[in-house]
């Protein structure tokens, strides 16, 4: 017998495959990139269509809709509606069919959904959008770079979050040691080594979550094979069981063989490995500058904020990367359709465009990749304005481990590479398996 939940289920199921289905024969009768701007026709309400785990972006459009863009609130209201993360590609999936896109949406979880759609026609070229309102200037490049890369080359989200990934350490910890920022992998692996010989544990990191040590594989593959070495994979030019692949997973498994990493590292989970760094307990933590929330508040970081310094993910001997080219994310942008992409739309677009960067990290203590008056900065943390240096500073930009594996790449990666720092799978069984899941699909 067929239960009510399951029933539901399975008309759940069917609405998204019919939606896959609808989206599938729109997209296939459209070719081009995004469209031009200025071609949409305003909407009667400026409808967001935003993830319900959000809970960032909302609250900053919502003050700025009763403040610094209230002239714009009142010409287009603002109507921000949530729905949960997992049900959004196949709502936008829907919505496509219908030819009903909201004027602004939340990027669904896969960066290759929102490349179809930029094909389609169906999203704003922003670079040519915000050139014309006099506002590209506005854009972190490092931010535009990181989008690029995401989704097919366009610039076709805007990076309501911006955050670079480096190593976050403990400065007394190096003083007392005789350290600087090492620059080198091998430079890096000295002070590990020195550290554990003192009894400090080098690195924390989380193998439950297991993305935190994949970032630090795909640093090393950054930095030795280049910063296109996973698109090259994406696209079939390499594979992960090439030599020079699996050699990176074998420097990232000779941390934990070498004891530089949590004993219990495979049941550490994210804040647990977390407060091994801020508790003083570990000398480094590989993470983005999310990290900054917990850093920066009194009562959680017990070592003190002065205290934590940040550097980039360091060079390899003759690699073909660049110290300079750090591993960024945007979290899950938002974009506007090109349908609804009228005047008062773009008035709307200008206005978060000049101000939502300083709302954001004013009211929310969030990065964006829009830029943010020098003076505002100059108010914020040491740290935090460091890391605004270095976004500022920073022209090209890499993704991370996972970024274009398929599903099923992605959980096996996360879910099998604390094995591989234990010891229980070799550098070529975790690259083999990945491998295997990329090639079927």
């Amino acid at each position: 017998m067929v239960t009510t939940a399951q029933w539901r289920r399975l008309g759940r199921r069917s609405l998204f495959v019919a939606a896959a289905t609808a989206s599938a024969l729109v997209l296939a009768a459209c070719s081009g990139g995004g469209a031009p701007a200025g071609e949409g026709a305003d909407p009667q309400k400026l409808e967001y269509l935003v993830n319900a785990e959000n809970g960032n972006i909302p609250p900053v459009l919502e003050s700025m809709a009763s403040g610094v863009c209230e002239a714009e609130n009142e010409a287009l209201p603002l109507e921000i509606n949530s729905i949960p993360q997992a049900d959004l590609d196949g709502q936008i999936q829907l919505l496509v069919g219908q030819d009903a896109l909201p004027a602004m949406f939340a990027a669904g979880g896969t960066p290759a959904e929102g490349a179809k759609l930029w094909n389609a026609g169906k999203l704003v070229d922003f670079d040519e959008s915000l050139e014309e309102l006099g506002v590209l200037d506005q854009i972190e490049p490092g931010a535009i770079s990181t989008i690029k890369a995401l989704y097919g080359g366009a610039f076709s989200f805007l990076p309501f979050q911006y955050n670079i990934e480096g190593i976050f350490y403990n400065k007394q910890m190096f003083a007392d040691h005789g350290f600087e920022e090492p620059k080198t992998w091998d430079e890096l692996l000295e002070v590990a080594e020195a550290l554990k010989a003192d009894g400090v544990l080098p690195f924390t990191a989380s193998g439950e979550q297991g993305w935190p040590i994949t970032r630090l594989l795909s640093g090393y593959i950054f930095r030795s094979l280049g910063p296109d070495a996973l698109r090259k994979v994406a696209d079939g030019e390499a594979k992960l069981t090439d030599p020079e692949y699996v050699e990176a997973a074998a420097a990232i498994a000779d941390l934990g063989a070498k004891g530089y990493l949590n004993e219990n590292i495979a049941s550490l989970d994210y804040d647990g490995a977390q407060n091994e760094f801020l508790e003083g307990n570990a000398a480094m933590f590989y993470m983005g500058t999310w990290a900054l929330t917990a850093i920066n508040d009194p009562e959680g970081n017990k070592i003190g904020a002065d205290n934590v310094g940040f550097m980039p993910f360091p060079a390899v001997d003759g690699g073909a990367g660049d110290i300079g080219q750090y591993p960024s994310n945007v979290g899950l942008p938002s974009t506007f359709g090109s349908a609804t992409y009228g005047p008062k739309v773009q008035s709307w677009v200008k206005c978060i465009t000049e101000n939502f960067g300083e709302m954001s990290l004013v009211e929310q203590n969030t990065i964006s990749g829009f830029k943010v008056p020098d003076e505002v900065w100059a108010e914020q943390p040491q740290l935090t304005q460091d890391v605004h240096e270095r976004i500022s500073g920073s022209t090209e930009s890499v993704l991370w481990f996972e970024a274009l594996f398929n599903a099923k790449a992605g959980q096996d990666s996360s879910k099998n590479v604390s094995l591989l720092v234990t010891g229980q799978m070799s550098p070529e069984e975790f690259m083999g398996l990945l491998q295997t899941d990329l090639d079927a699909g």
